[in-house]
């Protein structure tokens, strides 16, 4: 299972479950998927074909929705995902 946490610009926002602890969010599109780090700081962590502006844009969104990734982590492996 792998809940949409939101989507924009094309890209979908999305964690799996019961992949690992640390807090993190991956992102897929038509151009490439990336995984990004959301603790102790946004940080890139993977990348698959996505241009280095993309990667830009992307953590952007990740930091502008932050709150609203960091809610859904908590909310879905507090929810007996675990």
């Amino acid at each position: 299972m792998s809940p949409t946490v939101f989507k924009e610009s094309g890209y979908r926002f999305f964690f799996f479950s019961r992949e690992e602890e640390r807090m993190h969010v991956h992102v897929v599109s038509g151009d490439g998927e990336a995984k990004f780090w959301l603790e102790p700081e946004i940080e890139l962590a993977k990348n698959h074909k996505y241009s280095r502006k993309q990667l830009k844009q992307i953590e952007s969104l990740v930091e502008v929705h932050y709150n609203e990734v960091v809610s859904a982590w908590q909310q879905h492996f507090r929810s007996g995902s675990n």
